[in-house]
């Protein structure tokens, strides 16, 4: 994904790739965390999957098939199947809507009957552990907690097979955060549904998820099951953010090495040549330079793969 540039007094400034080169597949009930710093294009490729945003290149496909330029009026049908939560509840809900009207609209929008819909209404708001007095509510009347539950019911409204959680819990309190990401778990236990849980809390992440990947500057750099990943880092960058994980234990933390990263993430509407990492990267070489790194298996398993020229 390409967003262009702005335009000077003579062209237009070069754009910014927010997205480069990002390929991962989604299974059937699992949740997938995307990691990564602010600004890596975490968010930019969970909007590109359900279509908020049209890819530059490349394709997005869902159970076989190519969505990638499906017209609007063919893929309505398709996003019952597919649908998103938000990092702000407040920002995404709307203030003039009730409850009952926020979490009926893509259940109209669908061609749900008006008797079937204040039905699936009533089952969602109690599934998400509000109350029925909830529903004649507007949203600037809840918590931050309770408004993301709204937020979730809508997601869950049309039965999806296929959600996407842009950084749920973040604007949440602690408590509150851990009262959510329970809530997500129990649904999916209970519908199946499957969650790409984008997010920058590595502690959070590795609660939910069963598959993590890891985002810098517009691309996957490692990928895999979450206990290879946190326990055994294969990319130096990967390694960096989780040495920065607090440990519950105090004698641990005293004790283990700490990675500090120099200098700041560069530009995506320039980034380096070669490793993209290579200039903060204290194993970077010749190579790392010049040349990109791919994807590739650095694990017993096919599914852990990192984008290092040495990796652990």
């Amino acid at each position: 994904m390409t967003f262009p540039g702005p335009r000077g007094a003579v062209r237009r400034l070069p754009g910014v790739r927010a997205v480069d080169g990002v390929s991962f597949d989604v299974r059937p009930g699992e949740t997938l965390g995307l990691v990564g710093e602010s600004g890596c294009g975490k968010s930019t490729t969970g909007r590109m999957l359900v279509r908020l945003l049209d890819p530059t290149a490349g394709r997005v496909s869902f159970r076989g098939e190519d969505i990638t330029r499906t017209a609007q009026s063919r893929l309505r049908p398709l996003r019952s199947r597919f649908q998103m939560i938000f990092q702000d509840p407040f920002a995404s809900l709307n203030p003039r809507q009730t409850v009952q009207q926020i979490i009926a609209a893509p259940l109209r929008a669908q061609g749900t009957a008006p008797a079937a819909v204040r039905r699936e209404v009533r089952d969602l708001v109690d599934l998400v552990g509000l109350a029925p007095e909830h529903l004649e509510r507007y949203p600037h009347q809840f918590s931050g907690g309770q408004a993301q539950r709204i937020g979730i019911a809508r997601a869950l409204a049309t039965r999806p097979e296929l959600v996407v959680a842009d950084e749920p819990v973040s604007a949440l309190d602690v408590s509150i955060q851990a009262q959510i990401v329970g809530l997500m778990e129990r649904l999916q236990r209970e519908l199946g549904v499957a969650y790409v849980f984008i997010a920058h809390d590595l502690a959070v992440v590795r609660h939910i998820s069963h598959r993590v990947a890891v985002m810098y500057l517009g691309r996957i750099v490692e990928i895999g099951e979450k206990n290879e990943v946190y326990e055994r880092p294969a990319h130096p960058y990967t390694k960096a953010l989780l040495s920065a994980v607090p440990l519950p234990d105090p004698a641990a933390e005293r004790a283990r090495e700490r990675i500090v990263l120099l200098g700041d993430p560069p530009s995506p509407a320039n980034p380096p040549s070669g490793c993209t990492f290579h200039p903060r990267c204290p194993k970077a070489q010749e190579i790392c330079r010049t040349e990109r790194p791919l994807l590739r298996i650095t694990g017993p398993t096919a599914g852990r793969q990192a984008a290092c020229h040495f990796p652990e």
